[in-house]
């Protein structure tokens, strides 16, 4: 499969240890995460018309991805050790 650009990782860089740990002890951070995860995957699919949606869709798409990433960030800092 190709690269999936907007991956967590990629996005916050210098949170990735942060993150992993928050995954593995905070079910609501492994919540948001995976809600990222797919949604991102879902959106990937979209923009690269492996499974084409409209572009309202696909705008609607694009706004929960960044509110997601915004709620993860912010519960990284509130959450920072």
């Amino acid at each position: 499969m190709s690269h999936v650009p907007h991956e967590l990782p990629e996005e916050f860089p210098d949170m990735v240890e942060q993150m992993a740990a928050l995954r593995q002890s905070d079910a609501h951070f492994a919540k948001l995460s995976d809600s990222y995860h797919e949604l991102n995957r879902a959106l990937h699919r979209a923009e690269t018309d492996v499974e084409p949606t409209s572009d309202e869709h696909m705008t609607e798409m694009r706004k929960e991805r960044m509110a997601l990433k915004d709620e993860i960030y912010a519960y990284i800092k509130a959450h920072a050790a």
